[in-house]
């Protein structure tokens, strides 16, 4: 498993959670943000270890699906690219313009 799928598969979980089965999501949660091996996961939940991996592999899948079709995090991407740019922007041309940098600080706050 490397860092960028990692970060992949936990972002689309920012946005698809919601979307998933109560299992879909314990599993994968547990095994990509608590970092427990299928063998701990099999274990606290009295399966095998294929079922939990098949599960986890399942999920993946489904995430990967909601994001071709909706690009949520495509979209979410893409816009912090152009605030990123709005903000060099204006820190290079005004940044003596109070009001404006108060509304790219706001519209940066936004997100979160």
């Amino acid at each position: 498993m490397t860092i960028e799928k990692t970060n992949r598969i936990n972002a689309l979980l920012d946005f698809y959670e919601p979307l998933l089965t109560e299992k879909q999501t314990v599993y994968i949660v547990l095994y990509y943000r608590d970092d427990l091996s299928l063998g701990e996961i099999a274990e606290n939940y009295h399966v095998s270890r294929q079922a939990v991996y098949d599960n986890i592999k399942r999920t993946e899948l489904i995430l990967e699906k909601y994001e071709r079709k909706l690009h949520l995090f495509q979209q979410y991407q893409s816009l912090n690219l152009k605030l990123d740019e709005l903000k060099a922007y204006v820190q290079q041309y005004y940044q003596t313009d109070g009001e404006l940098l108060t509304l790219v600080d706001q519209l940066e706050n936004m997100e979160e």
